[in-house]
């Protein structure tokens, strides 16, 4: 499969990875705040998306049996059926049938993630030249997802009504499910009965997992984005309360968001390629953290281009951290186990987005939101003290196999 092949199916993927993310940080939050749900619950719904951190359980599986493309194909159809079905729903106050279909999305997103993932890293085995455009590719058309989302959604949604909104991501999902079905088989071609046993896969897993160098790796995939993790569920609620209307939103926040984040996925792609994996972790990090004081300062003002200026700032530096972050994930993974270990270390950081989401609103209705945007960056220390520690194995392996 050429090079050239092989990124536009990356970013056909990854837009449909981002695509259910979009729906559950972008349309949900505004959603139900515009229906009059509390933050303190707006924060808790980040407990539904605790699939994203228990990949791991059910990752061996998709190792073991395949194609990709059979595990992708009846995730999104599933993703289909279930974002049709949300608005049929009462918003206020969550029922339990809601709940209950809020977390089988997620599920669903989950496994196909799992498989998304794993295709990636045999995609870009054995050919360096890939990586580090696979990896911008990656982050810029995930976001693209998630933003044109929100945005798609909150413009449809101001005109049209919310149910409208949701059937429009749900014909989305079905497009990709039937463009899935021609994904091709990268560097897999060996049968089912040469492939692995599931008890060699989780015994290699394990002595992959448990050696000492894997503790900085683990923390670092916990604690490097906690503290955007940890704003992301409010800054939509934030623009809903001050007034701001749905088109506004989606203009702002999403669409013209957009465009940034693409942008600072390519250049952070471009410069983790030119000055190596340490390098673009400590400074695309220290970006990122910046965007938190950004929307804390548009918190304590009540000029409106603050919010804006804020807004934009912390779509670009998201695009720049999440690239660095990709490369550094996928530079952890051999490729004979590609999708447990990275659905591991994909999970540790979707665990601790899911948990500071999950305290987000207590934190914002305590503190206030000019307290809490200025709290949540100083969690981004935490991470970047870890990077000396990493610094030989994220010189390695950008030696090994460039990016």
């Amino acid at each position: 499969m050429s090079s050239r092949r092989t990124l536009a199916w990356v970013a056909l993927l990854y837009v449909a990875q981002g695509l259910p993310y979009g729906v559950t940080s972008k349309i949900w939050p505004v959603y139900f705040r515009a229906h009059g749900v509390s933050l303190k619950e707006i924060g808790l719904m980040g407990l539904l998306s605790l699939p994203w951190s228990w990949k791991p359980l059910w990752a061996p599986l998709v190792d073991r049996f395949g194609p990709r493309r059979a595990w992708i194909v009846p995730a999104l159809l599933a993703l289909t059926m279930l974002v049709a079905a949300l608005p049929g729903f009462a918003p206020s106050p969550i029922g339990p049938l809601l709940v209950a279909a809020m977390l089988a999305f997620t599920l669903s997103s989950a496994t196909q993630d799992i498989a998304i993932d794993a295709w990636a890293v045999d995609a870009s085995t054995g050919d360096s030249g890939v990586l580090g455009w696979l990896n911008g590719i990656r982050a810029s058309a995930f976001r693209l997802a998630v933003i044109a989302a929100g945005g798609g959604a909150l413009f449809v949604a101001d005109r049209w009504g919310w149910r409208a909104a949701f059937m429009m991501i749900s014909a989305c999902f079905l497009a990709l499910a039937l463009a899935a079905l021609r994904l091709p088989e990268p560097r897999r071609r060996e049968t089912l009965a040469q492939r692995p046993k599931t008890r060699e896969l989780l015994r290699a897993f394990l002595a992959w997992l448990l050696r000492k160098e894997m503790i900085p790796i683990v923390l670092f995939a916990l604690l490097f984005k906690i503290g955007d993790q940890a704003m992301a569920r409010m800054t939509d609620p934030f623009w809903v309360d001050r007034g701001r209307s749905l088109s506004e939103i989606a203009l702002v926040a999403n669409t013209i968001g957009l465009a940034l984040t693409v942008a600072g996925a390519l250049l952070g792609g471009a410069f983790v390629a030119r000055y190596g994996l340490f390098r673009g972790l400590l400074w695309l990090g220290i970006g990122q953290a910046l965007s938190n004081l950004g929307f804390a300062a548009a918190a304590s003002v009540q000029a409106p281009q603050a919010i804006w200026a804020a807004s934009m700032f912390e779509n670009f530096t998201q695009g720049l951290g999440t690239a660095a972050l990709l490369a550094f994930l996928t530079a952890c993974c051999r490729p004979q186990t590609a999708a447990t270990e990275y659905a591991l270390l994909s999970s540790l950081f979707a665990f601790s987005r899911e948990i500071a989401g999950a305290l987000s609103g207590f934190g914002a209705q305590r503190m206030g939101y000019a307290g809490f945007f200025a709290f949540t960056a100083l969690l981004a220390v935490p991470g970047l003290m870890l990077l000396p520690w990493l610094r030989p194995r994220l010189d390695a392996a950008t030696a090994a196999r460039p990016v």
